[in-house]
């Protein structure tokens, strides 16, 4: 999201037009969407984003947020794709198990094409792709 966006949804929640979102204005809004929201418990998820210990959500609070969520989702779908390539479920993706997967979709590599494959993004030199070293050759 771009900053006018962000702005736009924190002006959304800022009822009072401080710049800064309350626990009040957070469970108004929140109730308006369909949730509901105690005030202890708006009040806790303030101060759990809060960067500045003030008690109210600035618009730096809210792009961190933001951009926390979109990292577990880009986590999530990552995990999700490394898993359809882990066809034989052992945690790593297998010159084997990456042929297979690429004749799914209609790339045919050999074994050794697939080897090398892996091996540009084989940080530990075991011939096989972790998650993590996935996450690398993703970025």
């Amino acid at each position: 999201m771009k900053n006018a966006e962000f702005e736009h949804v924190l002006r959304y929640f800022d009822e009072d037009g401080d710049g800064k979102v309350s626990p009040t204005e957070l469970r108004h809004k929140l109730r308006a969407m369909g949730e509901e929201l105690l005030l202890k418990e708006a009040e806790m998820a303030i101060e759990a984003m809060d960067s500045d210990g003030d008690g109210y959500l600035s618009l730096e609070d809210l792009i961190a947020l933001m951009e926390e969520g979109g990292e577990e989702q880009k986590l999530k779908d990552l995990r999700e794709a490394f898993e359809m390539y882990d066809s034989e479920k052992c945690g790593f993706i297998t010159p084997k198990s990456l042929k297979r997967m690429l004749k799914k979709i209609g790339e045919s590599k050999s074994i050794d094409e697939c080897k090398a494959m892996i091996k540009h993004f084989d940080l530990n030199g075991d011939g096989l792709l972790s998650f993590d070293e996935f996450t690398i050759m993703m970025q």
